[in-house]
């Protein structure tokens, strides 16, 4: 054979080998940054979280940022090392039930959940994914967990309230308004911590001269009615009490209250910075953070048994001037000296 043939042959075949070579390598590097996002994605931890608000609610998103904060302090980053995926009951039972299995379909490691009755709803579904529970009230005797210092189970979390503290309501409004006789509290009987809250109320409100009356939370129409039912007496005055409700509610509920004359107390700060006239109760961003230090704690391995549920260390006092002035009140200069915050 010619001897330029055959080097030529052995060209072409050097030629294929390296143009070969570079085919591969560029696939590897064209491969590289997905196979890395792959790599990534199978490494990403998954939280779910059912909350007691809709998505459009102002306060879903300073909950949810607190949560994303107190994940991010540690380590965590969302769309990074963790997927978070949220579902909004609004305090609807039907959207409880439907979310708490769509979440638990999604096969996350721990699910966040708003309200004993989002945790009641996902409990029906799975005893075995974690669950770290804020904004309840009274989880041993709704058989969420077995025992405040040793929860058992799949569940564990973080007290919204201790039952006193709906005495500590009515001692207020009190102090609000020497002339108080008779209290309306709004209240959601669907949930045992409403019942619980009420009991509460009438237990103390005997020594301080006062007749106490419910009024149920479970629509705008309802509360209207009972509101403007009670109000057609004189020397009354509101509680309202924690509930996913009248979370939802809460504008309606202040509105009324000045529509009616009738000072109110309020579960919580955003209450008051709404237009409320006080408000007592614990901070709610600081209880998702919390929620977060547990998140955090079982996704590095720790179980929900092992970890107590806590009850809050520290409570906020506000007063609303603008409102108090509206309904002729003078605050109590040893009120205002302990408050927390006055808007003014």
């Amino acid at each position: 054979m010619d001897s330029d043939l055959i080097g030529s042959r052995r060209l072409g075949e050097s030629e294929v080998r390296r143009r070969d070579i570079l085919a591969l390598l560029a696939g590897a590097a064209a491969g590289r940054p997905f196979a890395a996002w792959a790599d990534a994605a199978a490494d990403r931890r998954r939280v779910g979280a059912l909350m007691n608000l809709a998505a459009d609610d102002p306060l879903a998103r300073t909950d949810t940022s607190g949560f994303v904060e107190g994940l991010q302090d540690r380590g965590w980053k969302q769309d990074g090392n963790l997927q978070i995926d949220y579902r909004w009951g609004a305090g609807d039972a039907d959207l409880y039930r439907r979310y708490a299995q769509e979440l638990v379909g999604l096969r996350p490691d721990v699910i966040l959940a708003t309200g004993g009755t989002a945790v009641a709803e996902i409990q029906k579904v799975t005893r075995t994914v974690p669950i770290v529970f804020v904004k309840v009230t009274d989880p041993v005797s709704r058989g969420l967990v077995a025992s405040l210092a040793k929860p058992g189970g799949n569940t564990t979390g973080f007290l919204q309230y201790e039952f006193g503290t709906a005495g500590k309501w009515l001692e207020l409004l009190k102090q609000m308004e020497p002339n108080l006789r008779r209290v309306g509290v709004i209240r959601d009987v669907s949930e045992s911590s409403g019942i619980g809250q009420m009991a509460a109320i009438q237990a103390v409100a005997p020594p301080f001269g006062i007749d106490v009356s419910p009024i149920d939370a479970r629509d705008g129409g309802e509360l209207e009615r009972g509101i403007a039912g009670f109000a057609s007496g004189s020397g009354g005055g509101l509680i309202v009490t924690e509930s996913g409700r009248s979370i939802g509610n809460r504008r309606l509920i202040i509105s009324l209250a000045a529509k009616h004359s009738l000072p109110a107390v309020y579960p919580y700060r955003y209450f008051a910075a709404d237009g409320g006239l006080i408000s007592y109760g614990p901070d709610e961003v600081s209880s998702f953070r919390a929620a977060a230090s547990y998140v955090d704690r079982i996704l590095k391995g720790e179980k929900p048994a092992d970890l107590p549920v806590q009850a809050p260390t520290t409570y906020e006092l506000v007063i609303n001037l603008r409102a108090a002035r509206a309904l002729s009140l003078a605050i109590p200069p040893s009120l205002l000296a302990r408050a927390n915050e006055v808007i003014e």
